[in-house]
């Protein structure tokens, strides 16, 4: 078996525009060190126009991540040369240089601000990226500076039409959050509600444009440098999102698409959410102010609350965290299996406690800006999928895969979703045996950047949404201490009752719509009968867990 090795030349085209890259990054970034004006100083300055400041900044910011990529480039070009790829030192080395990627990725997206942060962010909520990058640009989360008041008041006065004064009671000009892309206010309205006042930064429009025209160069200079690592899905996926918070209108100006910035969108999302929620008491969504909310101003209802991993928060109230898990994961699972219509950013910042609400708690969902809007047949696709990893039908998986666009890939669906191999023997919910974990690490090994890049890219749009969610929730329910288990039997219980929802558009008559139904009811039965036998175990295993802390508490007394 011959060793395939890292000792290959780039083609000159490619070495010119690595150099290309490299040389460029430099020689703007050293014009960073310069003492030049930092862009808060020039947005204040009377000597620069708006548009000449915007351009100067763009420099700089692009100037970094230029350098960075450059960088990071030679990093993984030199440090794997001459290693071959299926080898331990090969796999170790790798790892270190992903580590050492990762934290210039973090300070890069800390430095530039803005949408690399919300970038970062994006890419930390993937598990399908190196844990290295993942867990590093984890820290992302909770970073984000505010804007000085007195730019902000300006976007409050001109979007509104009048002074602060004759609108609010009081305004807190210190912001209660902050963002990459807003922060928020709290104010009180001349008629006495309390609302919390949600303000776009100046200038996003042209800074948007310009991040993400430099990290789609970049994604696509580093495709040509590294065709087995390809990341064009990744911006494509983040520029869709970030667009989605930011855009609802389009227009197309000479073969370009030019956007407005609108909040109105949000709003809309908001009040779509609530809608879909109303019968559910223990889900709250902030009411809108319509007459105060404009393209770069939200205006919504003031909701009382803390974060939902807030433990301390919980262990005061007697709230049990068990619980907020649970419910959690049935909100995503209903928007996701049930209404199609899935909020893309659910990390703890944008989902409030309040000890208020049946059983002692509600949830209040914030940050309405990035919303999913599955495509029907692919709701029901996935609903599919979910029924087959329960019913263990490896088949049906497959066949789905294929629908998926994934071919072979769809043997780890498993593996992504539930935690075991498709042709696992053991019962579900139990985790893989040793010899399973043994064989899966094996086939892993042998996966290159390749197939990796070639999964991504392969899967629709819609299921990299769902990936990144789920992938979120999934760190939520840890941090809250819930047992996964109930993620999969949540999301299991809502993929056969999203399958029930189905009708079927090719009945011409009662008859073959009966049947239709008998089917689907039959369905529903046999997947929920493996539900609530999963159910059961789980409670047994509660029992034998009490009952053996029991015997030991009895055994201890006896023996004093």
């Amino acid at each position: 078996m011959t060793t395939s090795k890292q000792n290959f030349k780039f083609p000159a085209k490619v070495r010119t525009t690595f150099y290309v890259i490299t040389a460029t990054g430099l020689t703007l970034r050293a014009a960073d060190y310069l003492n030049f004006p930092p862009f808060c100083s020039l947005n204040s300055s009377s000597f620069f126009p708006e548009k000449i400041r915007a351009a100067i900044h763009a420099v700089f910011r692009s100037s970094r991540a230029i350098s960075t990529i450059g960088f990071t480039i030679a990093d993984y070009k030199y440090s794997l040369r001459g290693l071959p790829v299926d080898s331990e030192d090969y796999r170790g080395k790798l790892s270190e240089v992903h580590l050492r990627s990762a934290n210039r990725m973090l300070k890069l997206c800390e430095t530039n601000k803005g949408f690399y942060v919300k970038a970062g962010q994006f890419v930390a909520a993937l598990r399908q990226v190196p844990k290295e990058y993942s867990s590093t640009l984890s820290s992302l989360q909770d970073q984000a500076i505010p804007c000085h008041f007195k730019a902000i008041k300006e976007v409050l006065v001109s979007n509104l039409g009048q002074d602060l004064s004759k609108i609010y009671l009081s305004f807190d000009e210190q912001p209660i959050a902050a963002a990459s892309i807003a922060q928020v206010h709290r104010a009180i309205l001349k008629d006495g509600q309390e609302v919390a006042i949600k303000v776009q930064y100046p200038g996003l429009e042209l800074q948007m444009k310009i991040d993400i025209t430099t990290m789609s160069f970049l994604s696509k200079s580093v495709a040509l440098l590294f065709p087995d690592y390809r990341f064009d899905w990744l911006v494509s996926e983040f520029t869709k999102a970030i667009s989605s918070e930011l855009e609802s209108r389009r227009k197309r100006t000479n073969g370009l698409i030019a956007y407005d910035q609108d909040f109105m969108q949000e709003a809309r999302n908001s009040e779509r959410t609530a809608k879909n929620f109303k019968n559910k008491k223990i889900v709250r969504v902030p009411r809108i102010f319509w007459e105060f909310t404009t393209s770069q101003v939200l205006t919504m209802q003031f909701c009382r609350g803390h974060k939902v991993d807030d433990m301390g928060f919980f262990k005061e109230m007697g709230i049990s965290p068990i619980k907020v898990a649970k419910t959690l994961v049935e909100v995503f699972a209903e928007m996701i299996f049930i209404h199609g219509f899935v909020h893309g950013d659910p990390h703890p910042g944008n989902i409030l406690v309040s000890p208020e609400g049946p059983n002692g708690f509600s949830l209040v969902l914030l940050d309405h800006g990035i919303y999913k809007q599955l495509d029907e047949g692919f709701r029901i696709d996935y609903c599919q999928l979910w029924k087959a990893l329960i019913l263990q039908d490896s088949l049906q998986v497959q066949q789905l895969g294929e629908r998926f666009n994934v071919g072979k890939y769809s043997r780890y669906f498993p593996v992504i979703f539930i935690g075991r191999t498709i042709d696992s023997k053991s019962a579900l919910g139990s985790g893989m045996s040793a010899e399973e974990k043994r064989i899966l690490k094996q086939e892993l090994k042998s996966l290159k950047m390749e197939d990796i890049s070639s999964f991504m890219e392969s899967l629709p749009p819609d299921f990299l949404t769902i990936l990144r969610t789920d992938g979120l929730l999934r760190s939520l329910v840890s941090k809250l201490g819930a047992p996964q288990r109930i993620r999969l039997l949540t999301y299991a219980k809502y993929a056969v009752y999203g399958l029930s929802l189905k009708s079927d558009p090719n009945s011409g008559y009662a008859g073959k719509a009966a049947f239709s139904r008998l089917k689907t009811n039959v369905s529903y039965l046999q997947s929920r009968l493996i539900i609530e036998g999963l159910e059961l175990l789980s409670w047994m295993e509660r029992v034998k867990q009490f009952l053996r802390t029991l015997c030991r508490k009895i055994l201890s007394a006896a023996l004093v």
